[in-house]
């Protein structure tokens, strides 16, 4: 099961935390992947790790918000490999402020690269996976995603631009469906990434937000990947339109 032999995945945001994660297990299923982000170094290093694995990779220097760059980066891997089969749109930032104190430029800068970034690698990946009527596009979004999910202090515009990958997520699954292509959606919980430990918040706040969780402990990036594999796999043919929280049960309480 959850076997992507002959598969070709990109995944964004994937030069280290969970993008990474993805990337290195979905080589390990079989899966030949594209490595992209705005560090080109870094992404290298990324698809080396998997090439010495045994895995196949490539790397690209792709910013999500420049849809002209998505669009080469897409055309060169579809020339390399011939098709795309799997789209993990991962890539995203965090960078905590007041909403009174919040800027125009840092609103925008946040729901461009977490909303718009995703919703343009979505459309360009689309296209090359409706001419083999088969593709998964798989949005990660958050649990501060608004309805039965949680504010977060500070991060007005990420809740905003990750309840918007929702919304569109149930949107591109039902004009996608037609086409062969499943969309969905991940909603991680706190997971223990090189964003959360950079976005400065205060310990005391981290400890009461991982108390909330059952499981009284923050996620691995690993377990998130698993349920990528899932939804990336043949086996999840018939989950589309749909959130899938890894959270270890905060939504829960």
């Amino acid at each position: 099961m959850f076997e992507l032999q002959n598969k070709v995945a990109l995944v964004t945001g994937a030069r280290r935390g969970m993008g990474k994660s993805h990337a290195l297990l979905l080589a390990k299923q079989g899966a030949k992947v594209a490595v992209t982000d705005i560090d080109l170094a870094e992404c290298e290093e990324v698809a080396k790790e998997i090439t010495s694995q045994g895995g196949e990779a490539l790397a690209f220097k792709m910013d999500v918000t420049d849809a002209k760059g998505v669009s080469k980066v897409f055309e060169e891997v579809v020339k390399q490999w011939g098709k795309l089969d799997i789209l993990v749109n991962n890539a995203g930032i965090f960078s905590p402020k007041p909403a009174l104190e919040m800027t125009e430029e840092e609103w925008d800068r946040t729901l461009d690269i977490n909303l718009k970034g995703q919703f343009l690698c979505a459309q360009r990946a689309a296209k090359e996976m409706a001419k083999q009527k088969w593709g998964r596009i798989i949005n990660i979004a958050s649990v501060a995603s608004g309805q039965t999910g949680v504010g977060i202090a500070g991060g007005v515009h990420y809740t905003a631009s990750k309840g918007g990958v929702l919304g569109m997520t149930e949107t591109l699954a039902v004009e996608w469906a037609p086409l062969g292509i499943t969309v969905n959606a991940i909603a991680p919980g706190a997971i223990d990434t090189p964003m959360i430990a950079q976005a400065g918040i205060p310990e005391e706040a981290m400890d009461a937000m991982v108390a909330a969780v059952p499981l009284k402990r923050k996620g691995k990036p690993e377990e998130v990947s698993a349920m990528v594999v899932f939804l990336a796999s043949e086996e999840s043919s018939y989950a589309t339109g749909a959130t899938f929280y890894v959270d270890g049960g905060w939504l829960a309480t």
